[in-house]
């Protein structure tokens, strides 16, 4: 007897797909959710394509947000489609793979990993945060703030992952930081909602996944990264490096983006997001590495190369990703894709003004 089809569901608050690819492998995995098929593509294509790309990040991102929201008309169903998590698999290799090359002169060990990060560095002329602090305007902001928010619209969500393979002390620990992300009971308290708060003061549009399409390669790196380390449990000791990473250098930096927020006149949900995380962060960073990291290396030794790798990876990506924004703001140009002068993000329904130069 042949069993009756199931009936199709869809993810409440899903974003579009976007509308065109980068590259062959965006193409195909498009037209797979589109049309319910296999993704078409060559099989070598993968080990091919840049593994820091357009197209082989916007493929990866695409396949991973069928593990948070999905995407407006795409089956549920799709998330453990075999063919997709084959080519998902293959485009992971890859860009694994380049990671680990281009961090294998870092440290290997969580203590040299994370002692230059505990100390504020005397110049500060390469830091995104301090230029927006010190120079940035309200569009530079806006912009900032439109790339930043895949991530932030589901801040603390990848990390989420490695709850369960975590035991004791470090679960403990873990779980008391995500307890204070998600909001400590109080939903207009969680930070992605305060994060919405801070686009609306910018006259952003506060649609999940709104700025997919205006996102480049090296935005969609950094949230890829979170999601590679969270989906697989052998990569757990690297989300743990990551996450203590982020936690560690997110004080200082959030005490300069609050400045930025109040010195252009950003709003005061604008400047709250960030002096939420001055306070919150610099107590996390100490939970974080003491218990979590302490914790975890306690029960597993063997994963201390690990959580220095995740911390290197994530440094390695997020300076890709202010050298991406520096040049293009150093050129007058707009730091997001299809945008070719300061105009700042298109679209919002906020208290400003949704386009122009703000």
């Amino acid at each position: 007897m042949t069993a009756p089809a199931a009936t199709p569901t869809r993810t409440s608050g899903a974003g579009p797909l976007p509308d065109e690819g980068r590259g062959p492998l965006s193409a195909a995995v498009l037209d797979a959710l589109r049309g319910g098929r296999a993704p078409h593509h060559d099989s070598a294509e993968p080990q091919r394509a840049d593994p820091f790309g357009e197209d082989l990040q916007l493929a990866l991102y695409l396949l991973y947000e069928l593990h948070y929201r999905g995407f407006a008309g795409v089956d549920d169903a799709r998330e453990w489609d075999p063919d997709l998590l084959r080519l998902r698999r293959a485009l992971e290799e890859r860009f694994l793979g380049a990671l680990r090359a281009d961090t294998a002169g870092a440290p290997a060990t969580a203590r040299e990993a994370f002692a230059p990060l505990l100390v504020e560095p005397v110049d500060l002329s390469g830091s995104l945060s301090h230029y927006l602090a010190t120079e940035g305007e309200l569009w530079q902001l806006r912009e900032y703030a439109a790339l930043r928010s895949l991530y932030h619209l589901k801040e603390a969500d990848p990390h989420a992952w490695v709850i369960p393979r975590l035991v004791g002390r470090a679960k403990a620990a873990m779980v008391a930081i995500e307890y204070d992300e998600f909001g400590a009971g109080r939903p207009e308290r969680i930070h992605a909602r305060l994060f919405a708060d801070l686009m609306d003061d910018l006259g952003l549009d506060t649609a999940y996944g709104h700025y997919l399409e205006q996102a480049p390669a090296p935005v969609l790196a950094t949230v890829n990264l979170m999601s590679l380390l969270g989906l697989h449990r052998a990569l757990r000791g690297a989300l743990v490096g990551h996450f203590a990473c982020v936690e560690v250098t997110s004080s200082p930096g959030s005490r300069r983006l609050a400045k930025a927020m109040r010195r252009c006149g950003a709003g005061p949900a604008a400047e709250h997001f960030y002096a939420e995380h001055v306070e919150a962060d610099a107590v996390h960073e100490q939970v974080v590495r003491y218990e979590v990291i302490g914790g975890l290396l306690a029960d597993e030794p063997g994963l201390e190369a690990d959580v220095a790798f995740g911390c290197a990876a994530t440094l390695l990506l997020e300076d890709r990703l202010a050298a991406h924004i520096r040049s293009a703001w150093e050129r007058g140009s707009s730091a997001l894709r299809n945008r070719t002068g300061p105009t700042g993000p298109a679209g919002g329904t906020g208290r400003r003004a949704a386009g122009g130069t703000a």
